[in-house]
């Protein structure tokens, strides 16, 4: 990669901006200064500028508590949208929502550049789960647990894959549902055949990877590589409270 492209990426710059640093002899590779925004860097170089070594990431992971109102787009001529909450720190990446909310929906949205690994955690084949609080404005019943565990058909008849639909101790309009595949609407047309209205939807998790309750709505944070690793498990993993 050409040392300019190096501090752009790094230091989310423009590639014009990266080419007067390096010029400026603010940037060095190995120890020592270089003005060339055209030689070629590898994994085994070092490079700093200002005085601090710089990791470029070859692609972002942001996990975001995506709040009411907001669509899950990269961009929208009318609505704000989950890049836009966080474009100010990313000027130079092209992020999207891996896995869409609706606009009045919450919670759990991962942002990434990363188009392949989006492509395979929501890829149904792969069995990831996305989990969700629903509320809902009547009773949760055994007969809408068994309908999604055997597979719900919408009303346009199709056949969606098993699901699970469990109650919530307590609180009998809500329900915690979990889900392998992402159908326009799923889960409002999958209540829809019982004749049960959704009032409420969050999203809690992402394979094994829970949302951080520390993060208030709109808020965000990246992730560890630990946590990266987590979103492609199959199951939940123990959740584990933050803050």
């Amino acid at each position: 990669m050409r040392l300019d492209k190096y501090i752009s990426d790094a230091l989310q710059l423009s590639r014009a901006q990266a080419r007067q640093r390096i010029a400026k002899g603010t940037v060095s590779v190995n120890g020592q200064v270089c003005r060339q925004a055209d030689r070629q860097i590898t994994d085994a170089d070092t490079v700093q500028a200002g005085g601090g070594q710089l990791d470029r990431q070859q692609f972002v992971y942001i996990m975001l508590n995506k709040p009411q109102g907001v669509v899950s787009a990269s961009t929208d001529r009318r609505d704000t949208t989950v890049v836009d909450l966080v474009a100010g720190e990313f000027p130079r990446r092209q992020l999207f929502p891996a896995g869409r909310l609706d606009k009045t929906s919450t919670g759990f949205v991962l942002l990434t550049d990363d188009g392949a690994f989006a492509h395979r955690i929501l890829s149904p084949r792969r069995h990831v789960e996305k989990e969700y609080l629903v509320t809902l404005d009547t009773p949760l019943t055994p007969e809408m647990c068994q309908g999604f565990a055997q597979g719900v058909t919408l009303a346009d008849g199709q056949k969606l894959a098993p699901a699970r639909a469990e109650p919530v101790e307590g609180e009998p309009l809500q329900a915690r549902v979990t889900l392998t595949q992402g159908v326009y609407h799923q889960i409002k047309r999958m209540f829809g055949v019982y004749g049960a209205g959704v009032d409420g939807l969050h999203r809690l998790r992402m394979g094994g990877l829970w949302l951080d309750d520390s993060l208030a709505p709109g808020a965000w944070r990246q992730l560890s590589a630990a946590e990266f690793a987590l979103l492609e498990e199959k199951g939940a993993a123990e959740r584990v409270k933050k803050g």
